[in-house]
């Protein structure tokens, strides 16, 4: 199945981001709470094209907060690199977005989930998880970003 990071750059983000350890029995769920928010990011972004008049994604279409920004920027600093071939498949298994992403956009994608990950990691370390996060400190994580992004 397709997923947009693996196992090795999952950890390593956790690791570099958070100081936190993961283990592969919980890696997939936490892979699942980035795409799912990814896609959430994805379908606001659909509504906010249509809305602004136009029928390609842009940049500008994705709701971005400060603190999203500010997580770019670590992801940046941290030099690591998300497959964009692994975000593309991602993007094929997923219903059909109503428009299509512009190629600027689509070169940057990687860079959303990196800041996912460090945003999920740094949730799961503010809500006090251990340095191997339990599996209800991910359900705990996943449920603040379900109403916070």
């Amino acid at each position: 199945m397709a997923r947009v990071v693996g196992f090795k750059k999952l950890e390593t983000l956790f690791r570099k981001s958070a100081g936190l350890d993961l283990d592969k029995s919980k890696a997939d769920r936490i892979v699942d709470i980035v795409e799912k928010k990814f896609h959430d990011l994805l379908l606001v972004a659909v509504e906010n094209c249509g809305f602004n008049g136009r029928d390609v994604i842009q940049e500008r279409d994705l709701p971005i907060t400060r603190g999203f920004e500010e997580s770019l920027r670590k992801f940046r600093e941290l030099e690591e690199v998300v497959e964009l071939s692994d975000v593309l498949k991602f993007l094929e298994k997923i219903p059909p977005l109503k428009y299509p992403i512009s190629s600027e956009l689509e070169e940057k994608l990687p860079e959303y989930i990196g800041a996912l990950i460090l945003i999920v990691a740094n949730v799961l370390k503010e809500v006090g998880a251990e340095r191997k996060p339990s599996v209800e400190d991910i359900e705990k994580a996943s449920r603040i970003l379900d109403l916070t992004l």
